[in-house]
């Protein structure tokens, strides 16, 4: 079976990945848009504290977190090694005793669950600096060492790097479906391809591909900016850090920090730096950790998130055609749920049974 996936970020591409490891013909197109939000992105792959309380969210990260160290050891195996994931393990902050009892309470619940959640301690603010220097003096934390980090463009090259490897085509150009029966057939740069099926994992831009089909979903893009700071030491080891709010900070080799980041609903593909983005994630940023006062600010980027009606993904067949399936609106949680939603959309694609129930989910659905 030839399967055309459009759009090469972090869902596209594990879908993609999943599908040629199944031994099915595949072609991975893009059209290069300016703002992708994998590649603006960092990802936090820890569900064990976390402000996320949909069960359906929640079931989607926990699966996606345990899969993660299968995911990679596979796609090292494909000879794609820098992946830009590390359990680094995360620290969750508070200010305050109840709040460090209730984060502590609900990852020994989860680690009943499953083993993923590793080690669980209650930290002062000298051990919590101890982790992670640049800290406030007021926070005190709760260490889980199965939390990790990913680097949302280097894990997409891998993942690219590992289809290619095992004989999966790429393709940039503008991407365009037609309508036929009850099939939908794709161009590229007005090439007619071939396709036994469609997969549309073309992110806040899915709507502009499927408008040939009349359809349109509950999607708009959310402007997300991110900034990429460098200090003069060695931070590959810094966990990831989780204040008590929707900010996060989370650390890469070679000295870089990552604070993040804005949520802009409404934004539309407005593709700027604005001023009270730059302050809103700088100054939230330097709440949390003061100490990264002189580290030097080395890029700001933007990323367009797909956003759902509720928050939840866009998964699913459409019901007017029988070769297209939808796969979008992971919003904030793209790197986090990303690759275990491309396994789901594969599953789905080849009529596998798949992995987790995906009723929720309907592409179509309006609130």
């Amino acid at each position: 079976m030839h399967i055309v996936v459009i759009g090469s970020g972090i869902l596209g591409a594990s879908t993609a990945y999943e599908l040629v490891k199944t031994g099915h013909q595949v072609t991975l197109v893009d059209a290069g848009f300016k703002g992708q939000a994998t590649y603006a992105g960092a990802g936090i792959v820890c569900p064990w504290v976390s402000a996320r309380r949909d069960p359906d969210l929640y079931a989607l990260a926990k699966a996606s977190a345990i899969r993660y160290p299968h995911l990679i050891s596979a796609i090292n195996a494909d000879g794609a090694t820098k992946t830009g994931y590390n359990q680094c393990g995360a620290l969750a902050l508070a200010k305050d005793d109840e709040t460090v009892e209730a984060l502590v309470d609900e990852a020994t619940q989860k680690r009943e669950e499953t083993d993923a959640v590793g080690v669980i301690e209650r930290l002062s603010n000298e051990q919590a600096k101890a982790m992670f220097p640049p800290l406030n003096d007021d926070v005190q934390a709760v260490y889980v060492s199965g939390g990790a980090r990913v680097d949302g463009a280097k894990l997409n090259q891998a993942l690219i790097q590992a289809f290619e490897q095992r004989g999966g085509v790429c393709r940039q150009g503008h991407v365009s479906l037609k309508q036929d029966g009850t099939l939908a057939q794709v161009y590229i740069n007005d090439e007619k391809i071939d396709a036994d099926q469609i997969v549309v994992a073309a992110g806040a831009w899915t709507n502009d591909v499927l408008k040939p089909l009349d359809v349109t979903l509950s999607l708009e893009p959310q402007r997300g900016q991110i900034a990429h700071l460098t200090v003069d030491e060695e931070t590959d080891h810094w966990p990831v850090v989780l204040p008590e709010s929707s900010h996060y900070m989370l650390a890469f080799e070679g000295g870089r920090v990552v604070m993040g980041a804005t949520r802009e609903t409404g934004s539309g593909f407005d593709h700027r730096l604005t001023a009270g983005g730059v302050h809103d994630v700088l100054h939230e940023g330097l709440h949390v950790a003061p100490g990264l006062v002189e580290a030097t600010l080395e890029d700001v980027r933007i990323g367009f998130r797909p956003m759902g009606p509720d928050g939840k993904p866009l998964l699913g067949c459409l019901s007017h055609t029988t070769n297209v399936t939808v796969a979008t609106g992971l919003g904030p949680s793209g790197l986090t749920i990303g690759p275990y939603i491309g396994l789901l959309t594969a599953q789905l694609v080849t009529g596998q049974t798949l992995d987790q129930s995906i009723d929720h989910f309907d592409p179509l659905r309006k609130l």
